[in-house]
């Protein structure tokens, strides 16, 4: 250490800074800093500019500084590193400046072992198979090897230098496998075997396990932790198929409708025999074991038993389809005969599979077409009671929230106005799906009865189309009506007519992109009425196309519902139809080629309109929260957004989830009422993001959903969320968990 004063003039110089500069303290003292304390840039030689002056000019500290050497008074050179440092006393004035450098000589001449024994280390680790990490010790990764990027799928610039519980969607921040490497850096205890389940990002669901330990260096303890990862998913996943298929073919042994013997493969000698060989044979086990086939009268001497042996011996495989074989009592049965060869337990042992080949086939042939078919029945039928539950909760959720807006209101104004025609088109949709559901199962049972009047098709199709408007119109699809100019008479039902058009525009526009057309055009042709409606949607793939009107025939299904229903509106279309004896039809060039249906319908004369219901409101209390209702239902948004308002809350809708994040930063809402179900990005995406953002990351996350198992509670709460809804949900229940929210935020700040 070197003292300078203001003028830059050496005051002091500590015994090393006198041992590396070869100065005393005498003869440096009044000296200037940059005569003692000579230095040069070890790489170009140049004089470096003096330390302490720019110190001293601008108040700051200057370093540390590298790459320099010290040029001693007898000329002997020292790489070092130094730090120059402004002295200030009372009142902030600057008495001078204080110099410290470090002899780095001893460092240098250990830096390329040091440094070859570095790059060996990391060339083993590179070459280990399993990937591996090493960790500081605040947890961040200082390297991971190829293997750890080939089995993640991640990058070097994603990995490296980052927190271990940061990496992909902190998939291994788990609270034990934290407190293991706790317990490696507090108490050097090594972690062993530790197996974790996790969901990675690309590779999906493995089984990892893994282990841990701190780097001792000589005589020293590292800050260095190893973490080697092991896959276990396909070696347990072959654990467990091992196991399920001992049990299985133990359990298919004991109960198989076949006989089964096995034999040692040296001697030929039957060693067991399942319970089935005596229905089949006669023959207990007692009296088989010990015995070979051909004494008990499956080859016609010891002979064709040997050949048999060594086809067997040499391709590990015989079969016989017509086998003449005798039973105990000396019945002649014609039975199929399969043998083949395995190793169990380091011995090799043989098979033998005898079966009947008449009523055995027949009856395999039935169970495994009724297998298939029952399996087929068994998926839609929890496709169907999966989406039944979501379908019915978000118009009902409507209907609640409007109700409760009309039992507050007493005078005719807008918000009435608008309450009315939600719950209409609402109570609509929900009616709908009840009476498809009820009047398909009477239209396959033959319990529904048609209350035909002379009408005119024209005026069904008109209020068919005023029905499916509100869906259109928040898709921003466009609609092309073309009706004749003349009357279209039929002898029909009305509403069930009303019924077959809604499905179909229905369909068109779940089918549909949002923005594009759909038409529907209605002329006559012949003695026929003939409805077409065509859309440029998904169109319908080759394979489906055939059992299109199908019960529970439907697209795939996505976590959005943007493309909703329960699969039964085109084959209620078509029964109605043929009901009305017409036919229903459907055509696609294939997926991504639009669509179109026709129905056709006997001509025949006119109807009588029908009128809509009407309804009622209320007022606003005073403001106590702020709240952002996300859902992609505007109606149920709004109704939410209402009802909050009215009791007094400041509350902002949004229908999206990308307008949601936008909203959500400019807003700044103390809550956060999230839909999960929306197409483009679902609600976990939603609340995930809003956790990522500084703005939002502490607000109050509500989910309001028509998803109600305990699976989707589980996720919604590792999504960040702070409260699981199910739709729908009553003002009071919302009141009192927004109540509660907010107490717990304002007891935490």
């Amino acid at each position: 250490m070197i003292t300078a004063d203001p003028n830059g003039d050496v005051t002091f110089l500590n015994p090393v800074a006198r041992d590396l500069t070869g100065w005393t303290q005498e003869d440096a003292a009044g000296v200037p800093l940059e005569t003692v304390f000579a230095v040069v840039n070890a790489n170009t030689r140049r004089t470096i500019d003096n330390p302490a002056i720019r110190a001293l000019r601008e108040g700051v500290v200057v370093g540390p500084a590298n790459h320099r050497l010290l040029i001693a008074k007898d000329g002997t050179e020292r790489p070092i590193e130094d730090t120059t440092s402004p002295i200030r006393i009372a009142g902030g004035k600057l008495a001078g400046v204080v110099l410290v450098f470090r002899d780095l000589s001893e460092r240098r001449w250990q830096e390329p072992p040091l440094q070859n024994t570095c790059d060996y280390c990391k060339n083993i680790i590179a070459t280990l198979r399993e990937p591996f990490l090493v960790l500081t010790r605040d947890l961040r990764i200082t390297m991971a090897n190829r293997s750890f990027y080939d089995t993640f799928h991640v990058s070097k610039q994603d990995t490296e230098q980052q927190f271990i519980y940061d990496l992909g969607n902190r998939q291994w921040d788990i609270p034990a496998f934290r407190a293991l490497l706790e317990e490696v850096l507090a108490n050097d205890h090594p972690i062993h075997d530790y197996e974790i389940e996790q969901t990675f990002p690309v590779i999906g669901r493995k089984i990892m396990r893994l282990n841990a330990l701190r780097v001792y260096g000589e005589g020293t303890q590292s800050e260095l932790i190893l973490l080697a990862i092991e896959d276990r998913t396909e070696r347990r996943r072959a654990a467990y198929e091992l196991e399920v298929s001992e049990s299985r073919y133990r359990r298919l042994f004991e109960t198989a409708q076949d006989a089964i013997l096995i034999l040692d493969e040296p001697t030929g000698q039957i060693v067991d025999a399942n319970p089935f060989i005596e229905e089949l044979l006669g023959y207990s086990q007692a009296e088989l074991v010990g015995k070979q086939l051909w004494q008990i009268g499956l080859f016609r001497d010891i002979e064709e038993n040997k050949a048999a042996f060594r086809e067997l011996q040499a391709q590990g495989y015989i079969r016989y389809d017509d086998l003449p074989l005798k039973t105990k009592t000396g019945q002649r049965i014609e039975v199929e005969f399969v043998s083949n060869t395995y190793q169990v337990d380091s011995c090799q042992v043989i098979q033998c599979n005898i079966r009947d080949t008449t009523e055995r086939a027949r009856l395999g042939r039935e169970a495994t077409e009724q297998a298939k078919e029952l399996a087929d029945l068994h998926r839609r039928k929890d496709e169907f009671l999966a989406m039944l539950s979501h379908e019915l909760r978000n118009p009902l959720a409507a209907i609640f929230s409007a109700m409760h807006i009309l039992r507050l209101q007493t005078n005719e104004n807008p918000i009435q106005k608008h309450a009315r025609a939600v719950l209409e088109r609402q109570v609509k949709q929900l009616s709908s799906l009840v009476d498809d559901l009820l009047e398909v199962s009477r239209v396959i049972t033959g319990r529904i009865q048609l209350h035909e009047v002379r009408l005119d098709m024209r005026g069904v199709v008109e209020h068919a189309v005023e029905s499916v408007r509100p869906l259109i119109d928040r898709r921003k699809q466009h609609l092309s009506v073309s009706l004749p100019s003349e009357p279209v008479w039929l002898n029909a039902d009305a509403a069930r007519l009303d019924q077959v058009i809604v499905n179909l525009l229905n369909n068109a526009a779940k089918y549909t992109d949002e923005g594009r057309q759909i038409w529907l055009t209605l002329h006559p042709e012949g003695t026929w009425s003939v409805l077409r409606v065509r859309d440029k949607g998904i169109g319908i793939a080759p394979e489906l196309l055939p059992g299109i009107f199908d019960l529970f025939t439907q697209a795939e299904r996505t976590l959005d519902r943007s493309q909703g229903g329960l699969g039964i509106g085109l084959s209620l279309v078509q029964r109605l139809v043929q009901l009305h004896h017409g036919t229903a039809e459907a055509k696609s060039a294939g997926l991504n080629q639009g669509s179109e249906f026709i129905v056709r319908l006997p001509l025949c004369s006119p109807p009588a309109p029908h009128l809509l219901p009407a309804i009622e409101t209320a007022k606003p209390t005073t403001q106590t929260e702020r709240i952002l209702v996300v859902d992609d239902n505007t109606d149920a948004a709004d109704m939410v957004a209402m009802t909050l308002q009215m009791a007094g809350h400041e509350v902002r809708a949004a229908y999206s989830g990308k307008a949601a994040l936008q909203t959500a930063v400019d807003y700044q809402p103390d809550f956060v009422l999230l839909d999960i179900g929306m197409p483009e990005m679902d609600g976990y995406e939603v609340a995930h993001r809003l956790r990522q953002l500084p703005q939002t990351k502490n607000l109050g996350l509500i989910a309001i959903t028509g998803y109600g198992q305990d699976s989707d509670r589980q996720r919604t709460q590792e999504a960040g969320f702070d409260y699981h809804l199910v739709k729908p949900v009553e003002r009071e229940k919302l009141e009192e968990v927004l109540t509660m929210l907010a107490e717990q935020r304002r007891s935490v700040k």
